[in-house]
């Protein structure tokens, strides 16, 4: 049986939503990595009994390995450390070495504010030196250690590995944890996972639900395979999981898949559109440029940060106003008068706008109502009319209805002219 692993990431501001949990979705990919199954994450605040309670419930769940993160600094509610030490039945000591250690590094930071009270610093920051008994310390990337401790002799709870919280401290230290002696014991269990994402554009999960059936009805055991799916931006990703033996099965369902989407199939070795589209900039050295009132200069910048260069994104006009439109984009004004502002008309416009204002190969034109207000029966909230354009006059353009918030919409914008400006430089034009 493979190791198992949970995560419990503490902080009453990640619990109540005021900072993002960015460590636990990040350990449990290392963990995927080294072939640690990874069972269950929980979140809980700066409280000891419900440290407690998550500890003992990963280790009744029959938890090999347990990892935390955050709790180690100098402050009343950082508790994790000896949370963990008494939960483990090692009593915490002093370890002067270790605070010989933090002071070196507290004694720098010390000069940028010469005023504080040095003894006060001095008592705060003692506890974080307090280390259970026959625990492997993590050195400081910052001023607090980690912790790698093991279960009490003669138990056969799991092991648990504390880390901080700041994931510029927690990512480096784990580099150095999963080499120790006391890590790699916990996980002697862990096993080769192998993991692939298909990616498909224009297609319900229910679709895909439907070819997972069909799948097995051609004798596929997808029971052998772990795959997930997910809808993000508009984006079906099918991640599956694997050990190498079912190497035959994947290969089975990836190309049922292929058979029966393969228009929508888009990205068979997980690369996202973005990456597709910034791949495809650069063997061709065309560039692109847009014009567009409704993602509020979003897919510009987007554009920009893919291509990671201007030599391929020359610009973007953010026009709003019908008068912006015609003075900056080139809109006729009967245009915009004859089918309205948000139109195909003048998306289409706006595509062309941005090739001759900008000089560029590609044109991008996106005009829509995020809302919340506004909308008509015929162009409700949620209505995006796009259109991207060759010099040589090649075009795609589509009306859209996409659901959600304003900031739901303005995103889902920038997925959907991505992948029509990937269709454009791959030559699949209308």
């Amino acid at each position: 049986m493979a190791a198992r692993a949970g995560i419990v990431v503490t902080g009453t501001e990640v619990l109540t939503g005021r900072v993002a949990d960015r460590n636990g979705p990040w350990l449990a990919e290392r963990l995927r990595e080294l072939g640690v199954e990874i069972a269950h994450t929980i979140v809980v605040g700066d409280r000891p009994q419900d440290v407690r309670d998550a500890l003992g419930w990963l280790a009744s769940a029959g938890m090999d390995l347990i990892v935390t993160s955050g709790g180690l600094g100098p402050t009343e509610d950082d508790l994790t450390a000896a949370v963990v030490g008494e939960f483990q039945g090692r009593p915490s000591a002093l370890d002067e070495a270790l605070e010989g250690r933090i002071w070196a590094i507290l004694e720098r930071l010390m000069r940028r504010w010469p005023d504080l009270d040095e003894d006060a610093i001095r008592r705060s920051n003692r506890k974080q030196a307090l280390v259970p008994r026959g625990a492997t310390v993590l050195e400081p990337v910052g001023t607090a250690p980690g912790l790698i401790v093991p279960p009490s002799a003669g138990s056969a709870g799991p092991t648990v590995v504390v880390l901080p919280g700041p994931p510029r401290e927690l990512q480096p230290m784990w580099d150095v944890a999963i080499e120790a002696e006391a890590f790699r014991a916990a996980v002697a269990g862990a096993v080769e996972y192998r993991q692939h994402m298909l990616r498909l554009f224009g297609i319900p999960e229910s679709e895909i639900a439907d070819t997972m059936l069909k799948a097995r009805e051609a004798g596929v055991d997808l029971d052998a395979l772990e795959i997930t799916t997910c809808l993000r931006r508009g984006e079906v990703e099918v991640v599956t999981r694997y050990e190498p033996e079912q190497q035959a099965l994947y290969d089975a369902f990836a190309g049922l898949v292929a058979e029966r989407h393969p228009r929508e199939l888009f990205s068979e070795d997980g690369t996202s559109v973005d990456e597709q589209v910034a791949s495809l900039l650069r063997e061709s050295s065309r560039t692109v440029a847009t014009a567009e009132s409704c993602t509020g200069g979003l897919l510009a910048g987007r554009l920009t940060d893919l291509a990671g260069s201007s030599d391929y994104v020359l610009g973007g006009l953010v026009v709003y106003s019908n008068e912006a439109k015609t003075a900056l984009a080139g809109v006729p004004a009967a245009v915009i008068a004859a089918h309205g502002a948000v139109s195909v008309e003048v998306a289409e416009a706006l595509a062309s706008g941005a090739i001759a204002a900008l000089g560029t190969d590609v044109g991008v034109g996106i005009t829509g109502i995020a809302g919340p207000g506004g909308g008509t029966e015929d162009k409700p909230v949620g209505t995006v009319c796009f259109s991207v354009a060759t010099r040589d006059g090649g075009r795609l353009t589509r009306r859209l209805l996409l659901p959600g918030s304003r900031f739901d919409i303005r995103d889902r914008s920038t997925t959907v002219a991505l992948h029509l400006i990937r269709r454009a430089l791959r030559g699949e034009l209308d």
